[in-house]
C-alpha cells in the first residue's frame, strides 16, 4: 500500500526539505555571534530547569490560566506525536498500530484526551486574544506591537490538525480492523457514531481523504513554524538549556577585561551592532513567542514611556534578519530599511520609512533602538522574571547602553555629574569621603572604625552603603540599623572614609570601566581590612558584593540587614513590642527578583505584634519597581508618568498607613511619591528596621552612654581601627541634606 497516500509523502518530503534549509539559515545566523562564556557547565542543574521549565512548564504556569491552556497544548503536541506515527504507518498498512502499546485502550484514552484538551485549549487562547485585541485596547494589551495575524494563523493551522486527526480517527472506527483502540477512545468513537450507517468504501474514503489533509496540515504548519514567531515550539527547549545558571538576575553576564594592555584598535565594548551580540543574545531574539508578559510587566511600559522589552527584541530580531540577509547576498543588496508597522506596535519612526536602503549593518542606537527606549530601562529584571522562554533582557540593554557610553559617549547629560561624582568623590552626589561617618553622630554608643585590620572580636563589616551614609532619610534608616544590631549584640565595624560607591550606578548605566575602577579599589580595600563578611543595607550594593566583585577578586559573604535582622528575631535576640498599624512593603528588585529574598523582610515585619500586613496586587515576584534602578535615579523622567508615583498610588491603594521597604533608594524614591501625593501626614514610608524599632520600647535599645571622646582600639588587639566619637544628643547629623534629582 505504498501508494496509497502518495500526495501525502510527496508534500511531508518537500516541507521537511524546505524546513531543515531554513533551520540551518537560522542555525548560521546564531553560530554567527560572540562568544558566550559559561553557557556549556552546570549541565546537571541544566537538566533541572529543563524538566521544569519546558517539560513542567513551570513558568507559564505562572499565568493560570494561558498557562494551563499552554501546558494542554504542549503535552497535546508531544503525546500526540504517537499519532502522527500512526498517520504514517497508515500509509503503508490500514491497519498499522504501533507495537507493543498500539492496541493499549489506555493509550488510545490519553490521545483522544488531548486531541480534546488541545481544542478547549485553542477556545481558551482565542478568547484571551479577543479580550485583550490590541486594536481595541491598544498599548494596555501584552499583544501590543505583536504579530496578531500570525498567532491567528497557527491557532487556526492547530485546530486544523486536531480536527483532521479526530475525523480520520472516527472514519477508522467504522472500517472493522482498521482503528486499533476500543471504545477507551472516546472521541474517537463519539464522533465516528455520528456518521451513522456509512458503507466500509466510504468510511475508508473518507479516512483516505482526512488522512492526506491531516498530514498535509501538520508538514505545512511545521513550514509556517519556521518562519513565523511561533519558531519558539523548536528554539525554546534549546534557549531554556542555554540559560545562565544559576539565574539570569543579580550579576550581568559578562565582565569585559577592561585593562588596557589588552585593548587593541579593533576593542569594542558593548554592542553597537547586531554582530556585537553573543550567539545566546541572537539565539533569544530567534526564541521570543512575542506573548508580551515582559511588556505587561515593565515599569516603563506600564507608566506610558516607549521601552517594552518585546518590541526591543523583535526590533533586535528584524535587524539580524536583515542584516544576515545581506551578509548572504552581498553588501550592494537593497532592502526595507524599517521593520513592520505591526511588529512595532504602530508607533515606531522605523515602521514609517518606506524606502530602500542599503542592506549595510547599522547602529543599534538610534537606527534600530530609539534612545528613549534604552535609557528608559530601569533594570528591574520583571522583563526576565516573566519571559517563559528564558530571554535576557537586560544584559542586552545594558550591552547596548557599554557602547554607548565608552564607545560613542553618548548618555542622557544629567548622568554625566553623578559618573563625575563617583570616580573623583566616591559617590554619586560628590559629598565625598569625609561625611560618610555624619550619620554615626546621632548614636549613643562607638562603632569601631576599621583603620588597618578588622578587629577579631568583630564579626561584620557594615557597609553603610552612599544613600545610607549621605542621604538625610536613608540616614535614619542606618541608624535604625545600627541601633538594632547593637541591642542584639552583633558586633560590627565601619570603613567610614574609606567606604566608595560600589559602581552600580555606572555599571547599570554602561560605564563598565567606572564601576570596575571603583569595584578593583573596594576589593583592594576590603581584602586588605581581612573582612569576611558584609552586612548590607542597601540591595545595589548587596548585589554589587556579593554577585559582582567574584569575577574581580573579591569573594565576600555578603548578608543584607532584612536577612540578619530576621534572623535576630528568630533567634530572640530582638524582642518587638506592640506597633499598631497597617504596613505594605514593597520589594526592593534587587532584593527581591535579583536576589530572590522575599521571606526575611515580612517575616521581620511579621514578627511586630499589632502589625496588619497587608500585600500589594504587584509584590514578590511580580513587584513594581520604585524608578530608581538602572541608574534612573540621577536621570531626569521627562516622559509618561513616574515611575514611583505608580508604585505609591498601589501602595496607597491598600489604605496601609505605612510603606515600608529595604532599600534606601527605594524610601526615597517612594518618600518623594508620597509627598507628591500630599499624603505624608497619613502615610508614613519606613524600613523594615524602622518599624522594628517602633516597636521596641526605648529601655530595649538601652540607655544613652555620656559622650566620650574618639578612641582607639588597643592595637595589641589587634584592631588598627578607631571609634566613633559619641554625641548621646539624638539630634540628626548636620549640614545639607544631599541634593536629589528631580
Amino acid at each position: 500500500m505504498l501508494d496509497r497516500y502518495p500526495v501525502a509523502l510527496a508534500l511531508s518530503a518537500f516541507a521537511l526539505a524546505i524546513a531543515g534549509r531554513r533551520l540551518f539559515y537560522l542555525y548560521s545566523m546564531v553560530r554567527a555571534g560572540k562568544p558566550a562564556p559559561g553557557r556549556l557547565s552546570h549541565w546537571r542543574r541544566r537538566a533541572e530547569v529543563e524538566l521544569a521549565e519546558v517539560g513542567g512548564q513551570k513558568r507559564l504556569l505562572r499565568w493560570r490560566l494561558s498557562g494551563l491552556a499552554h501546558a494542554f497544548t504542549f503535552w497535546g503536541f508531544t503525546i500526540l506525536l504517537l499519532t502522527i506515527i500512526e498517520a504514517y504507518g497508515d500509509t503503508f498498512q490500514p491497519t498499522f498500530h504501533i507495537p507493543g502499546i498500539g492496541t493499549n485502550p489506555i493509550v488510545g484514552f490519553i490521545e483522544d484526551f488531548f486531541i480534546v484538551a488541545v481544542l478547549v485549549a485553542l477556545i481558551v487562547f482565542s478568547v484571551i486574544r479577543l479580550v485583550y485585541d490590541p486594536k481595541r485596547i491598544g498599548r494596555s494589551s501584552r499583544f501590543y506591537g505583536s504579530h496578531t495575524g500570525a498567532a491567528w494563523v497557527t491557532l487556526a493551522l492547530i485546530a486544523g490538525v486536531m480536527i483532521t486527526l479526530l475525523m480520520y480517527r472516527a472514519a477508522q472506527t467504522r472500517v472493522p480492523g482498521d482503528f486499533p483502540y476500543s471504545h477507551w477512545a472516546f472521541a474517537s468513537w463519539g464522533v465516528g457514531s455520528l456518521f451513522g450507517p456509512v458503507s466500509v468504501a466510504t468510511a475508508r474514503a473518507i479516512e483516505t481523504v482526512f488522512i492526506d489533509v491531516n498530514i498535509a496540515v501538520i508538514v505545512g504548519f511545521l513550514v509556517f513554524v519556521v518562519y513565523s514567531k511561533h519558531l519558539h515550539i523548536f528554539m525554546a527547549p534549546i534557549n531554556v538549556a542555554f540559560s545562565r545558571q544559576p539565574r539570569a538576575l543579580g550579576a550581568l553576564d559578562k565582565t569585559p577585561d577592561m585593562d588596557v594592555e589588552n585593548l587593541d584598535a579593533d576593542t569594542v565594548f558593548g554592542a553597537g551592532k547586531i554582530g556585537d551580540l553573543t550567539w545566546k543574545q541572537l539565539l533569544d531574539l530567534v526564541t521570543c513567542t512575542e506573548c508580551g508578559r515582559c511588556q505587561s510587566q515593565c515599569p516603563a511600559w506600564n507608566t506610558g514611556k516607549p521601552l517594552s522589552p518585546k518590541l526591543v527584541i523583535m526590533d533586535l530580531r528584524d535587524e539580524m534578519f536583515r542584516t544576515h540577509k545581506k551578509k548572504s547576498l552581498g553588501s550592494d543588496t537593497t532592502a526595507p530599511a524599517s521593520t513592520s508597522t505591526e511588529a512595532t506596535g504602530g508607533d515606531s519612526a522605523k515602521a514609517k520609512s518606506a524606502v530602500k536602503a542599503p542592506l549595510e549593518e547599522r547602529h543599534l542606537v538610534p537606527e534600530v533602538i530609539d534612545p528613549d527606549v534604552l535609557w528608559s530601562c530601569t533594570t528591574c529584571g520583571a522583563c526576565v522574571e516573566q519571559c517563559p522562554v528564558d530571554i535576557e533582557h537586560v544584559d542586552a540593554i545594558v550591552d547596548m547602553r557599554r557602547y554607548e557610553v565608552l564607545i560613542e559617549s553618548r548618555f542622557p547629560s544629567e548622568a554625566g555629574l553623578m559618573l563625575r561624582n563617583i570616580e573623583n568623590r566616591g559617590d554619586p552626589w560628590g559629598l565625598g569621603a569625609a561625611k560618610r561617618l555624619e550619620w554615626t553622630e546621632a548614636l549613643d554608643f562607638d562603632i569601631p572604625v576599621v583603620d588597618d585590620r578588622m578587629p577579631e572580636e568583630v564579626e561584620y563589616l557594615f557597609w553603610v552603603g552612599c544613600a545610607g551614609a549621605l542621604d538625610e532619610r536613608a540616614r535614619k534608616t542606618t541608624q535604625s540599623i545600627a541601633r538594632l544590631l547593637h541591642q542584639a549584640g552583633v558586633t560590627f565595624a565601619l570603613l567610614g572614609p574609606k567606604e566608595s560607591c560600589t559602581g552600580d550606578p555606572a555599571r547599570r548605566l554602561g560605564n563598565e570601566y567606572l564601576f570596575q575602577m571603583q569595584a578593583m579599589q573596594n576589593v583592594e580595600t576590603l581584602s586588605a581590612t581581612g573582612t569576611k563578611k558584609v552586612i548590607a543595607s542597601c540591595p545595589h550594593c548587596f548585589n554589587s558584593l556579593g554577585k559582582e566583585y567574584p569575577a574581580l577578586g573579591g569573594d565576600f559573604e555578603v548578608i543584607h540587614h532584612s536577612q540578619l535582622l530576621g534572623r535576630l528575631v528568630a533567634d530572640g535576640r530582638l524582642r518587638p513590642d506592640r506597633f499598631d498599624a497597617k504596613v505594605t512593603y514593597h520589594d526592593p528588585c534587587y532584593l527581591g527578583r535579583h536576589s530572590r529574598v522575599y521571606d526575611p523582610p515580612r517575616s521581620v515585619i511579621e514578627s511586630v505584634p499589632g502589625v496588619q500586613s497587608i500585600e500589594m496586587h504587584r509584590c514578590r515576584e511580580r513587584g513594581f519597581c520604585c524608578g530608581a534602578g538602572g541608574a534612573r535615579m540621577w536621570l531626569e523622567e521627562r516622559i509618561g508618568k513616574r515611575v514611583n508615583l505608580e508604585r505609591m498610588d498601589e501602595a496607597l491603594g491598600t489604605g496601609a498607613d505605612v510603606v515600608s521597604t529595604a532599600c534606601p533608594y527605594c524610601l526615597i524614591m517612594l518618600d518623594d511619591a508620597v509627598k507628591e501625593r500630599q499624603r505624608d501626614e497619613e502615610v508614613s514610608v519606613m524600613d523594615i528596621a524602622q518599624v522594628l524599632e517602633r516597636s521596641m520600647a526605648p529601655a530595649r535599645l538601652g540607655a544613652a552612654s555620656p559622650a566620650s571622646p574618639q578612641t582607639t582600639l588597643d592595637d595589641s588587639a589587634g584592631s588598627g581601627a578607631e571609634m566613633v566619637p559619641e554625641t548621646g544628643s539624638g539630634a540628626p547629623p548636620g549640614g545639607p541634606a544631599p541634593e536629589q534629582p528631580a
